[in-house]
């Protein structure tokens, strides 16, 4: 994969924290919506960009699916290294990771408490 399409996937502020999220650790959609603040389709749409350019990896669990990483990429995942080790400078991404460790509290976002299930 050439640069562009990791800087044009970076440059947009919704997929860069998504993509930053999924790089510290496997989430579901719910869990995305809920640390991010942001819309169910707005969050799919977005990983299934993520998808199309094969930088995440998917996983069933009973009727959901969980996102993470792809470690194939070193560009990314030098680029996203990079951001993290520097998160200082990037206020809305500190938040991002501060709520991330309550991943839980969104849970009910999803439609069923089988994801309670699958952390128990």
């Amino acid at each position: 994969m050439n640069l562009t399409p990791i800087f044009k996937l970076l440059s947009d502020e919704t997929r860069l924290r998504v993509i930053l999220l999924l790089s510290k650790e496997e989430l579901c959609v719910c869990e995305i919506c809920g640390v991010l603040d942001e819309p169910q389709p707005k969050i799919s749409k977005v990983l299934s960009k993520l998808r199309d350019l094969d930088l995440v990896s998917d996983i069933r669990r009973e009727k959901f699916v969980f996102y993470k990483v792809k470690d194939t990429n070193g560009i990314l995942n030098n680029t996203l290294m990079y951001i993290l080790e520097n998160l200082e400078d990037y206020p809305k991404l500190v938040s991002d990771q501060k709520r991330l460790i309550n991943k839980t509290d969104y849970l009910d976002q999803c439609s069923l408490n089988l994801l309670k299930n699958i952390y128990e």
